[in-house]
């Protein structure tokens, strides 16, 4: 009744308005980067961002070093016109508490409509502080987004149900967090977007960047790399962990990942859980070792390409996701396993 008594003219400017806003969006991505190298989850970012009828730019934001290494390659990301770079040792390891006030103070001088990042530990921590500053709400982990830039959807329950959410007028800048699984990484064949250096912004903050540890490994990236192999509780030791997984891995030239059991068991570094509470990854191959596939652990691997499950529980919930299941004794199969593909390499 209420949606009846609308005057039609102003149902008209109301719909021009909205179409008016579509034309004049104009989205900025956050590009983390480390050590002179962008990270992959911001491609998936520009993307998202691509997605929306308007104009897409970047930001880098570092120290000078770092800005001056990864710019040539930021430079190259297909679909954005322009790359505004901010570039001081109080940006040093991206601190929330520096970083996100130069990022709401850039939103409103620069017109912007959209921020977009990805859902990595840094947009996890920086953005909701950006939102704060800006007194907006936080869209947090979308897996799709409308062109109108006001709908988009995001998992809830573990990744069971997929909820479509409508930002509210009221928040004239909609910060965005991307699920980098979710969308394809932008292209690194542009020929060059122009370059606008941005000053620093003066904080008063008595956080300070005190060290920090990593775990350094030689494989590949676990959230990026094409092949993953996952073991679960099953393989009972931390030493049965390494013996058995690290031959395949090595095999497929694939990262290692672990479930949570796994984890918590002490079988494998917290970096490498693979979860709902863990990293979230989308390979071509995903191998999982003696999972049994708990809700948990599904919602951070159930997009995967190709889903190998290895479990001597035929009832293991994993086989209900997997494309090929082997039931058999992961001790036996695993080795023989790695010997066909060795052989088939040859």
């Amino acid at each position: 009744m209420i949606r009846s008594l609308l005057h039609p003219a102003r149902s008209a400017f109301l719909s021009t308005s909205s179409a008016a806003q579509r034309r004049l969006a104009s989205s900025l991505v956050f590009l983390e980067h480390k050590n002179g190298k962008l990270n992959d989850g911001s491609l998936s970012a520009v993307t998202a961002a691509k997605k929306l009828d308007g104009d897409a730019a970047g930001i880098v934001v570092g120290t000078k070093a770092d800005v001056d290494g990864v710019l040539d390659e930021v430079k190259k990301i297909d679909g954005l016109s322009k790359i505004y770079t901010a570039a001081s040792d109080k940006y040093d390891h991206t601190l929330a508490e520096t970083v996100a006030p130069l990022l709401a103070s850039v939103v409103p001088s620069k017109s912007i409509t959209h921020l977009f990042a990805a859902h990595t530990a840094a947009g996890k921590n920086v953005f909701p502080r950006v939102a704060g500053a800006l007194d907006v709400s936080m869209i947090a982990d979308i897996v799709g987004l409308e062109s109108s830039g006001d709908t988009f959807t995001r998992p809830i329950y573990a990744g069971n149900a997929i909820l479509k959410i409508k930002s509210s007028p009221k928040d004239t800048v909609k910060v965005v967090t991307v699920r980098t699984t979710a969308f394809d990484k932008a292209g690194l064949t542009g020929s060059g977007a122009s370059v606008e250096e941005i000053p620093e912004v003066s904080t008063d903050t008595t956080t300070k960047f005190v060290s920090e540890e990593l775990t350094v490994s030689s494989r590949p990236d676990l959230a990026s790399a094409p092949r993953v192999v996952s073991g679960g509780r099953a393989l009972k030791s931390q030493e049965n962990f390494n013996k058995v997984l690290d031959p395949l891995a090595d095999a497929l030239n694939a990262a290692v990942g672990a479930s949570r059991a796994a984890v918590d068991a002490g079988y494998a570094d917290n970096s490498l859980q693979v979860g709902q509470t863990g990293k979230v990854v989308a390979p071509e191959l995903y191998v999982a070792v003696g999972i049994s596939g708990a809700i948990q652990h599904l919602a951070g691997m159930k997009e995967s390409k190709m889903i190998v499950a290895i479990n001597k529980d035929a009832d293991a919930p994993i086989f209900q996701v997997a494309d090929v299941g082997l039931v058999a004794d992961l001790f036996d199969v695993v080795p023989e396993l790695v010997k066909k593909v060795e052989e088939a390499k040859k």
